[in-house]
């Protein structure tokens, strides 16, 4: 029997429609939708290329198709025949399109198609019971194969997905971190040099001062003092007349 129905867009994963009634005889349907939904994020990175493909889960078994950017899922149970849960995603497929394909690109928000529920109901109806004289017809055609869909496990599907976004972090964390190890890397070569260098600025700088200092002062010019000798004077002292100079040399 088909148990659970969703559709949602593929260039982002987000869910357009669903199964209102969905999971109610299923255990832990939560779960399977949680399910349903990291493949569909899967599938918005690229991670499954596939366009059809069954995915089995516990007793279950996820079948999906990919036509014009829109992914159509069903959960079925294990003995549930194949060949009419993809005719059941074919018919939720040409209705869907017909009505909101031109609609599609532009939902922005989750589930803005939840009215297509009314269809999705009254088809599943039709494929609930497989010994019915429709679907048995449907079984004998041979016009639509599904032998060459491929079959998976959940568990393989979602944490190729896993790994691939490890993957992704760690070369993202490792290229962050190489970028602070040049950085670090910069500083301890640019305190490297100052050590080494800065004693001998430091002493060329001593040097070139008092060599300055010492020019200069060999350029200050003769002085000469006159003092006339008087017996006393104005400070009341005795002095004699005499040739005094000053010359600063070192």
């Amino acid at each position: 029997m088909v148990k659970l129905t969703m559709i949602a867009r593929v260039t982002d994963g987000l869910p357009l429609a669903e199964g209102l009634d969905d999971g109610r005889d299923v255990k832990d349907a939560e779960m399977y939708k949680q399910q349903v939904k990291a493949l569909f994020k899967n599938l918005a990175s690229g991670h499954n290329d596939a366009s059809r493909m069954s995915i089995e889960t516990g007793p279950y078994v996820f079948h999906y198709i990919i036509e014009g950017r829109v992914c159509y899922l069903t959960m079925c149970d294990r003995s549930y025949p194949k060949k009419l849960a993809f005719q059941y995603l074919e018919d939720l497929k040409n209705e869907f399109e017909r009505v909101n394909g031109a609609q599609i690109e532009t939902a922005a928000r989750p589930y803005a198609f939840i009215k297509f529920d009314t269809f999705i109901q009254k088809t599943k109806k039709l494929y609930q019971d497989t010994r019915t004289q429709r679907n048995i017809a449907k079984l004998n055609d041979e016009l639509y194969e599904v032998h060459q869909i491929m079959t998976r496990n959940v568990q393989e599907v979602l944490g190729v997905g896993e790994k691939l976004d490890q993957v992704s972090q760690m070369s993202s964390r490792l290229t962050s971190e190489s970028r602070i190890y040049a950085d670090k890397a910069r500083d301890l070569n640019r305190q490297a040099l100052i050590r080494k260098w800065a004693p001998v600025a430091i002493v060329l700088g001593v040097v070139f001062l008092l060599f300055w200092v010492k020019t200069k002062l060999c350029q200050l010019p003769l002085l000469v003092v006159q003092v006339q000798t008087s017996e006393t004077s104005d400070w009341g002292l005795d002095t004699h007349e005499g040739l005094i100079m000053f010359q600063n040399g070192l």
